[in-house]
Formats: structure tokens, sequence, C-alpha cells
């Protein structure tokens, strides 16, 4: 096991050269909690790779071994334009990798960080192709559980009508292998706190209507340039993912359609059943009240919300009131 220690410790610049199976290690990309990515060669096919190192201890877990083999190939089979290829996962030397398709350019984490809110057309082609990423990863049975704008590459695109090419990243690894294997414990989810859903919070089942309501967060992101709940501690911030309704995102940014505040209502809804059956259903109804087409969807989609409305009301007897003090909702300075 000397190798799989000296692989995680010491500075990242002293791995810089060194071969892992039959990669060689050339710049580290991304750090997380339980992997390192980094840009390395693949000197079987002479080919640039994006190479995800997990953590020692999680090798060391025969549960999590196996569903990382599982949902790796699962990972590796889906052929879809916006999702990054997975060409080959592994463990040498007591260390599990993935190797993905390298992205050259930058993720929209960096890209909101640089330009602030985006465009309304730009922020719906974004959604676009991540909805279709995200769908079609739920039509093999995997919730990504960690939509964020960290995970969303973007890429140039090949014309001035597609100017960006997107990239939904982190299949290779599902959260709920980490909470299987006691590496999440009693009151801890693995997810990030600005685009968490309420069923994640709480520990209930979870399915694609739980990427549709983190999407949903990152997409309010991209239009006003922060997450829909911001309060000044963790504790705060789970709070209203629970309980408390999103604000109007029209209020958020003067400027934008109003009939955008309803359909961000339905898929931050706090229960999945009232939320859009799949993430492209909820960029279809942005762009109809995008472009004010009150077609059949769009009447479809007004009349699902109002039953969720109702839906709220009888629920409401059970909601807790009033919320503790550390609940109020103090913006945090970013």
């Amino acid at each position: 096991m000397a190798r799989e220690t000296s692989l995680f410790s010491g500075r990242p610049s002293e791995l810089v050269g060194r071969q892992v199976a039959s990669y060689r290690i050339e710049q580290e990309i991304g750090r997380g909690g339980m992997a390192v990515v980094y840009r390395a060669r693949d000197l079987r096919l002479d080919r640039t790779v994006a190479l995800k190192l997990l953590a020692p201890e999680l090798a060391r877990n025969d549960t999590f071994r196996n569903r990382f083999s599982h949902e790796s190939r699962v990972a590796a089979a889906i052929d879809h334009p916006h999702i990054v290829p997975v060409f080959e996962a592994g463990e040498t030397d007591g260390v599990l990798y993935i190797a993905m398709r390298y992205v050259a350019g930058s993720d929209l984490r960096h890209l909101l960080d640089r330009q602030g809110p985006l465009a309304l057309p730009t922020a719906l082609r974004i959604a676009a192709q991540v909805a279709s990423a995200l769908d079609a990863a739920h039509e093999h049975g995997l919730v990504h559980r960690d939509v964020k704008p960290g995970n969303i590459l973007v890429a140039r695109g090949t014309d001035s009508d597609h100017p960006e090419h997107t990239y939904l990243t982190d299949f290779g690894l599902t959260k709920k292998s980490l909470s299987l294997t006691g590496f999440t414990t009693v009151g801890q989810f693995v997810g990030t706190l600005d685009y968490v859903a309420p069923e994640q919070i709480s520990g209930r089942p979870v399915d694609g209507r739980c990427d549709v309501y983190g999407f949903a967060c990152v997409v309010h992101e991209t239009l006003t340039g922060h997450p829909p709940f911001r309060r000044d501690d963790d504790m705060a911030l789970l709070w209203a993912h629970q309980y408390d309704e999103p604000p109007a995102i029209s209020r958020s940014r003067p400027g934008l359609p109003t009939g955008l505040d309803d359909v961000f209502a339905r898929a931050l809804a706090k229960t999945p059943a009232d939320r859009h059956d799949s993430c492209l259903s909820f960029v279809a109804a942005l762009r109809s009240a995008a472009t004010g087409d009150h077609g059949p969807s769009a009447a479809a989609a007004r009349v699902a919300y109002a039953e969720a409305a109702v839906r709220v009301a009888q629920a409401e007897e059970t909601r807790p009131k009033p919320p503790p003090h550390w609940a109020r909702p103090v913006v945090r300075e970013r």
C-alpha cells in the first residue's frame, strides 16, 4: 500500500510526471473531497485525457468498489454529445481511477464568476444542453445528485448559432455509492448546499426529479448571478431548501419575463411529484415563458402548478412555525 499513500501525499506538483496505470500525469486541474482530477497522457493511444484518482480509503471498501465498477460501466455506455465520455475505469496499486475525455475550456462556475449573469438566450442554450444530458442519464438509471456549475464544462461551439458546447461531468461515480458504504452518516448527505434538493437533505429516496431541483438552482444562478436561496450559515440554508418558498426570479433580475417565476416555482417545489417530470420539460417551460408562448404545453404547466399550490396549501399545517432564530434569511457575503 506504499504506492497508494505516495499518490495522495505531498504537494500536487510532486505527481507531475508520475504514471498511474497507462497514464502519465501532467497537471492537476481539479480537486474535491474524495478525488483529484489531472490532465494526463494516455500512453497507449497517445492522447490527452482527464484522469480522476479517488481517495485510497474508497478502494478499501468492497461495497464501494463493486458499485464503482458497475456505475462506471453504465456511465461509459452513455453515448451523448453533452456527457463527458468515460474511456476507462479501473484499479491499480490500491487506487481507483477513471479516465475521461479532456475538455479544453472552462466550467460554468468560472464563467459566471468572470462574466456574471448570462443573457437569457445564452442561459437557455446552455440549459437545454445540460437538460438533455441529465435526461439521458436518467434513462440509464443514473441520478447525478450533485448538479452544480463546477460540473458543467463549457467549450467552444461549432459556429455562431452554437457558440458554446457544454458537457456534464462527474457521472463516473454517483453519490449513492458513498452513502451505501458508510462515508456519509446520519444527518449528512453528498451534494453541494446551494443546489441540494429537499429529499436529499431529509434522506428520502431520490430519482431524476432530484436533479430537476438542483438543475433549476443552477439555471437560476445563470440568470441572476446567485442560487435561489442565500443564507448566512449552512443550517439556515438547509432549512430554506426544505421549507422556504423560492423568491421570484423576476425580482432578483428586473427585466426578466415574469412568466419565469411560475416555472421556477414548480421546478423548485419541495415535493418531487410537484416538479417537472424531466429537465427538458423544465427548459421547454422556460422557453415558453420567455417567448410568451401560451400554447397547450404552457397551459398544462399552469394547471399542474395550480394543483401543486393546492397540495402545498393543504400541507401548510405540518410546516414548522415559527422557524428557529438561525433560519432568518440573512444574505451571505459572496
